[in-house]
């Protein structure tokens, strides 16, 4: 998790100070034979990748569910909203830049979970227990009800319900050539990475399942994560908070 920004009304987010306008670099494909981790550390015998789902089946399944799953939760976000503006001033929504498919940048949105101007008085990164969180926003990321307006994204083609998480642009330029892998696909509102430790993990491990996640992609282990997202989330298991 990242510290909030709230822009002031009317104000246009800029890119951050430094960001450079041309794409990150994608790596070459991997072959179709990968070494996959049975756990980050560890290796086992080279398996064979399993067949890449069609990317115009896993776009279908993007629209069809995010579009029922913003019915179904806008009540939600429409209270929290609510609840946010009550307990502190400024926007519920912030934006903030991310790196996507390709290396281009986009804006993901999120409900704010801090104080406005959080990242004035405090480092980028969240901390556990961070005291730039509000009531409100530890209720919200406690149940992950903050990355709900992340849907929007999904349906802007920016992202899928399932891939890698997009991470600031600020730490992707430090990542290796194989690391840059990441960029090959659509980022996820949910992924590999998330159902296997979440912010527990540090970022090279969180990279390297979603690499795995990259070599072994299919319809089924879409589903499969979807599926195992919602044990996770009703757990609270690798929230700051």
């Amino acid at each position: 998790m990242r510290a909030d920004r709230t822009p002031m009304r009317g104000e246009r987010t800029p890119l951050p100070t430094g960001f450079r306008t041309r794409p990150v670099g994608i790596p070459a494909q991997r072959s179709a034979e990968a070494v996959l981790p049975a756990q980050v550390g560890q290796t086992t015998p080279a398996v064979r990748s399993r067949p890449v789902p069609s990317e115009a089946l896993k776009r279908w399944l993007d629209v069809i569910l995010s579009c029922f799953l913003l019915v179904m939760t806008a009540p939600i976000m429409l209270t929290a909203c609510v609840a946010i503006v009550l307990e502190s001033p400024g926007s519920p929504i912030y934006r903030q830049w991310r790196m996507g498919k390709a290396g281009q940048p986009f804006q993901i949105i999120k409900l704010r979970t801090m104080v406005p101007d959080a990242h004035r008085i405090g480092p980028e990164l969240t901390q556990d227990r961070d005291p730039r969180i509000t009531r409100v926003g530890s209720a919200l990321r406690r149940w992950s009800f903050d990355e709900l307006p992340q849907l929007v994204n999904v349906l802007a083609g920016q992202m899928s319900l399932v891939g890698p998480r997009p991470e600031l642009i600020s730490i992707v330029q430090t990542y290796t050539p194989q690391q840059q892998e990441v960029f090959s696909v659509r980022p996820g509102l949910t992924g590999w990475a998330q159902v296997n430790g979440r912010d527990d993990l540090p970022i090279p491990e969180k990279l390297e399942l979603d690499r795995e996640y990259i070599s072994r992609r299919s319809t089924r282990l879409d589903l499969e994560i979807i599926a195992r997202t919602a044990g996770v989330v009703v757990s609270g298991r690798g929230t700051k908070r």
